[in-house]
């Protein structure tokens, strides 16, 4: 049946004017709250509620810059930068159960109580695992959990490993350099750093760039004198030695006496620039500039110098050496074989303790003192290589004569490896100290570098005559020759001092330049503490300086 609502009771009753008025003022008051609510938004507080939703949505990205490539001399690269992948959480979305945090955890190589520690309690963004390889955010990213993302930063890699890492250094995971040329260079081979804006969706995706971009700016190349095939034949050959003869550690310092660059710089042990884990500070140092030791005989051509240079000897001079030792203050000198009457020349070939006792001590203490500081010693070397060390040579107003006796032949002064090679290089080039560079030398490249004058070339030539028959027959370094090269140096096989003395432990070393008619290079090695029966610098050192010679010079 139909209703007849007009008929209704209900709605043919009256209303009240008031209830509809009432009505009308609800309606229009919660209009006007809510114009009010819009007004405010949209005007008073838009600020305040633009920075909140900027808080949640829009993000300032750093953009890292590349840090500059370490080259030798040749372009090859010796250290260089890859982005690489570091997983980060958006902690406020990041969504995950027990097992999907368990293969996160997985994933990156850590306990799932350490993933839980770190995002606890957090809110911002946390940082899970800085510079993971690719192949770890790709199983990262396909577990597809909402607020994990990526930010490209930069790692170091060291093509050459363990045969230059002392002359590169490395880096600490915020690519700050932290020993050798990373070091060294620091403010040439980091870069600057850019930003950007981002807006990030829910998910932690980017999904828009905002405003302008600041992009980054990479860092500058430094090319370096070290050629890394003489590097890694250099580092070879010392590392053969250490461990054929037992010996605790070695050195090999190559220099070209044309333009004063360091052609190779190689220490062991070494280490993985790469992989720093349980390293020692033996392992880490670059024992050929910051180890310092008594140089032994190597001193004795300097000596020899002074002595020619005053006109008190010449080359055939005859000094009798018998009965092998010499007392000075009651200390006793003595030769390792006594030889009777040698010549000038003989006492550097047989490496005679006396005969150059007797030469020295008839030369002030002052001309010495000025010779071995011209060469260098006792000052810091002027090389851009951080911790190069200055070396001792004490004021010669104090010497004693026995001290005057012992720096003759080696002993009571100390200088690095480095120094030595250095010193060498008035032989090399004829009476000039070559200033030496860690850098290649564009400047003098295929044109010999002007030097400072230290003895007069006929002396250099003249001594350069002995060292090349100290490495031949009948000199203390037959070992020393080359194949199909004229070589000359000198061995060194100096005691260790141990508390106030010296005990049965050895340095030997082995200086030297070839080819002897025109020099082109110097070589000098160290090798510390041999401890299988052979520690002669001529037996231990001087095989090392043959081989780093036949390479260097084919090369």
């Amino acid at each position: 049946r139909s209703v007849n609502y007009a008929t209704s009771p209900l709605l043919a009753s009256k209303t009240p004017p008031w209830r509809s008025r009432f009505v009308v003022l609800l309606v229009s008051a919660a209009f006007a709250v809510l114009l009010g609510r819009a007004v405010h938004l949209q005007i008073w507080a838009t600020d305040f509620y633009q920075a909140e939703g900027e808080k949640r949505f829009v993000h300032k990205e750093p953009l890292p810059a590349s840090r500059g490539r370490i080259l030798d001399r040749n372009g090859l690269v010796l250290a260089t930068s890859v982005a690489l992948p570091t997983v980060q959480v958006e902690a406020r979305n990041f969504v995950a159960d027990a097992p999907q945090r368990l293969a996160l955890a997985k994933a990156l190589g850590m306990p799932v109580a350490e993933l839980d520690n770190k995002l606890e309690g957090a809110t911002g963004t946390v940082t899970l695992r800085r510079l993971v390889e690719e192949p770890v955010w790709q199983q990262v990213k396909a577990l597809n959990l909402k607020g994990v993302r990526e930010l490209r930063e930069y790692k170091r890699r060291y093509p050459e490993g363990e045969s230059a890492a002392h002359v590169v250094g490395f880096t600490n995971v915020d690519d700050k350099g932290q020993e050798g040329i990373e070091l060294g260079f620091q403010k040439q081979l980091i870069g600057q750093a850019g930003q950007r804006t981002v807006v990030r969706d829910r998910l932690g995706r980017v999904v828009e760039n905002v405003g302008d971009e600041a992009g980054p700016v990479d860092g500058r190349d430094v090319v370096l004198s070290i050629d890394s095939k003489v590097q890694f034949f250099a580092w070879q050959r010392v590392r053969d030695a250490v461990q054929q003869h037992g010996a605790r550690a070695g050195s090999v310092v190559v220099l070209d006496v044309l333009t004063g660059e360091v052609l190779a710089l190689a220490n062991y042990p070494s280490f993985d620039p790469a992989s720093r884990h349980n390293l020692s500070g033996g392992q880490m140092r670059n024992r050929a500039l910051t180890d310092i030791f008594e140089p032994g005989s190597t001193m004795k051509p300097f000596t020899v110098s002074v002595a020619l240079e005053k006109k008190q000897v010449t080359p055939s001079t005859p000094i009798n050496t018998a009965p092998g030792r010499i007392t000075i203050t009651g200390a006793t000198i003595s030769d390792s074989h006594p030889h009777g009457v040698l010549s000038v020349a003989e006492v550097i070939q047989k490496s005679s303790n006396v005969g150059t006792v007797k030469m020295a001590m008839q030369i002030p203490a002052r001309e010495m003192w000025e010779m071995y500081t011209a060469i260098g010693l006792g000052q810091k070397p002027r090389i851009d290589f951080p911790g190069a060390v200055t070396g001792r040579l004490r004021p010669y107003k104090t010497w004693r004569p026995i001290e005057h006796a012992t720096m003759s032949y080696g002993y009571g002064l100390s200088a690095s490896l480095f120094q030595l090679a250095r010193a060498y290089t008035v032989f090399a080039r004829d009476g000039e100290l070559l200033p030496a560079t860690i850098l290649r030398n564009d400047a003098v490249e295929g044109q010999p570098l002007v030097g400072q004058r230290v003895m007069s070339a006929r002396t250099a030539q003249q001594v350069r005559q002995m060292l090349q028959l100290a490495a031949g027959p009948g000199g203390t370094a037959t070992k020393a020759q080359a194949i199909g090269y004229s070589v000359g140096g000198k061995t060194g096989t100096a005691h260790k001092q141990e508390g106030k003395g010296y005990g049965n432990k050895y340095r030997a070393w082995f200086v030297g330049l070839a080819p002897v008619a025109h020099p082109r290079i110097v070589v000098a090695v160290m090798v510390d503490e041999p401890r299988k029966g052979v520690y002669y610098g001529g037996d231990v050192a001087a095989p090392v300086f043959s081989q780093v010679v036949q390479q260097t010079l084919r090369m």
